[in-house]
């Protein structure tokens, strides 16, 4: 499985790259073909190219919502 950095998940902002990956609880996501996340932007609440473990305690759905989303990789450290 591929292994993303924060730093490296960061280039897939939908901004430098038309690529849209996100990480949650350690795996990384493609969501490049969701309606929902245009240009890097997912409804004005989150970018691209990010964590998002911490920030879906504030997310008006629940985790399950990633089932739809293939695990392209897993997000380490880079110490």
């Amino acid at each position: 499985m591929r292994e993303f950095t924060p730093d490296g998940l960061g280039k897939y902002n939908g901004k430098d790259r038309d690529e849209i990956y996100v990480a949650y609880k350690g795996n990384v996501y493609d969501v490049t073909n969701s309606e929902l996340w245009m240009d890097g932007d997912h409804q004005g609440m989150h970018e691209g190219g990010i964590d998002l473990t911490e920030e879906m305690d504030e997310a008006p759905h629940e985790d399950d919502v990633f089932n739809e989303f293939e695990v392209i990789g897993i997000l380490v450290n880079n110490h």
